[in-house]
Order: structure tokens, then sequence, then C-alpha cells
């Protein structure tokens, strides 16, 4: 059967959020997707949708419903066909999708460390005690509280940009970004210093593009297999999976990484109490082919080894 390609005429049609990073990580999809298939690059259309969760800035996510607000309405227009894929940051995907579409493409994933950010000071360190800190992370937020409890920490949503900007206007002396996301949208100017994943394990999925697609779509199927990075595949299969066992959600400070060396797969996890007066922590490995199970075990493990109440928290 011959693959039905995209034309300018009939383009396809690629749904993201409307944020400079959200769109260099489309743009990044149409690029390889063009390239693949030798395709101009307006055989396809950017969409922009607007999310709940972009549009409510003034409250913390797990106020207004969690990480879902930021893909809901980017997924209706999916299924309803008004777009043909959906580009996502991963770190923001629920664990599952909603029923008649899927998540089997991503990209090469870009670095996974957390960039401390700072117009004062050089790093975590050099921050006095009593400094504010801003982010919208519960788990940047318990793991800043876990290392520095002298330290407060306030709400800083927006993008990249909002984040800077509110900086600059002493809203907070620090903040942390992903790195990812400043390396994409080229920001070499911004005084960064890269945190360790030893001294700050990332989120699951960071540094990680997904592209969504219908079930029922042979055609997207057969195209977004041209560009799907397998080892990135692989890794997001265990940190996930990790993260499914823990019911994680934006009120859950979970952190988790896998590597690959060789034929297997390196996990470690953590999780914290939100105000990071306790964390848990612990790593196996495994095949590459069982990093599923992999994750679920790694998942189970620590709630095993969770002390008495540590999760009272949930309510």
């Amino acid at each position: 059967m011959t693959l039905n390609l995209p034309t300018p005429t009939e383009p396809l049609k690629i749904g993201t959020r409307g944020s400079p990073l959200a769109l260099a990580q489309a743009y990044e999809t149409r690029d390889r997707l063009a390239a693949a298939f030798d395709l101009p690059q307006d055989a396809f259309a950017i969409k922009v949708i607007k999310t709940t969760g972009d549009r409510v800035l003034d409250r913390p996510l797990k106020e207004i419903g969690g990480k879902g607000l930021f893909t809901k309405e980017i997924e209706e227009d999916l299924l309803s066909g008004a777009i043909d894929i959906a580009v996502h940051s991963m770190k923001d995907m629920p664990v599952d999708q909603p029923e008649g579409l899927l998540l089997d493409c991503y990209l090469p994933r870009e670095d996974v460390r957390d960039a401390f950010v700072s117009f004062a000071v050089d790093g975590l360190a050099g921050l006095a005690p009593g400094s504010v800190v801003g982010t919208s992370s519960l788990r940047r937020r318990a793991q800043l509280k876990y290392r520095r409890p002298d330290l407060e920490v306030v709400e800083f949503r927006g993008n990249v940009q909002t984040r800077l900007r509110k900086l600059n206007e002493g809203v907070a002396v620090a903040t942390f970004l992903a790195m990812a996301g400043l390396n994409r949208l080229a920001m070499a100017d911004v005084p960064k210093t890269p945190v360790s994943e030893d001294d700050m394990l990332p989120a699951v999925a960071q540094g990680a593009i997904g592209i969504e697609r219908r079930a029922d779509d042979a055609r997207m199927a057969e195209m977004l297999s041209a560009i799907h990075h397998v080892e990135t595949g692989q890794r997001l299969a265990a940190e996930r999976a990790f993260l499914r066992a823990l019911d994680g959600s934006c009120e859950t400070p979970i952190a988790g990484l896998a590597m690959l060396d060789g034929d297997q797969i390196h996990l470690r996890g953590e999780i914290l109490r939100p105000d990071g007066s306790e964390a848990i922590a612990d790593a196996i490995s495994c095949p590459i082919a069982d990093g599923a199970v992999l994750g679920r075990e790694l998942g189970e493990r620590l709630q095993a080894i969770a002390p008495e109440g540590f999760f009272d928290w949930r309510g």
C-alpha cells in the first residue's frame, strides 16, 4: 500500500501548546518528519491549542487538576480529527491516555538535568539562609526543602520567559528550569548552572518529547515510526511504569531516571513528602526488554520501604 503523504494543499496538522518551548518542540517534530519523507515544511500546519493549564496561572497545578490540564484540550482536538498528531513535553503527560489515543513515538531525549537559574548567585550553595526560590514544581520544591530547609520557596507559574521576567523583577532570587528547555530554545545567555542528577534527580521523562496519535490511524503510525527514537522509548517505558506504580500526579513529589548500559537498564527513583521533611530512594537494574516490569517493581519497593505514615499527606 502506498503511503498517503501530506502536501501543502492537504497538510499534516500538528497540535501543540503555544509557548515558545512548545512551538520549538512542534517545529522539531515537523522538521524530522519533513526530512524523513523529503517533504517541504508547508506540507505541515502547526495548530496552537490553549489548554486550561496555560490559562490559569495564578494557582498551583494541584489546586486546578494536575498534569492533564496541559493535555485535555489538545487530546480532544486529536480525537475529533481537528489535528493529526499532538506534540507533548513528556514530563507533563499523565501515565494513561484517553481511549482511542496512543503514545508510541519519542524524539531523541535532551539533557535530563535541572538548571539552577539566578542573576545573583552561581549555585544552590551560594544562597544565603532565608533566600527566596521560585518554582511551580512540587518535586523541585520538595527536593529543595529536603536539602535546604532554610530557604523560602514561592509559587512560580508560567513559561520560561515569564519565570525569567519574575527573577528580574525580584520575585525570587533563583529558580529551576529544565536544561532541555533552555537548550531547545537556544538560550545560552541565561545564567544557569546544571544540577547533577545525584544532587537533584529529575522528573520522570524530563527532556523527552512525545508524539501522540489516534490508535487507529495507520498512516500516522507508519510516518511516526520513521522518527521514533528507540533508546528514549526504552528509558521512558521504565520511568513511566515507575510513575504509574506510585499513582504519580502533580500532587506527588516523584523523581525517576532510567539509563541504558549495554543490554541493561538502570532505574533510580525517589519519593518525597511535599514539605521536603523526608525522602526515600532506591535503584535497580534489569535487561532492557523488562524495563516496564522494572519500573513497576521499583515503585512497589519504594512503597514497601516507606516509613509508617509517609503517605499520610495524600489524605
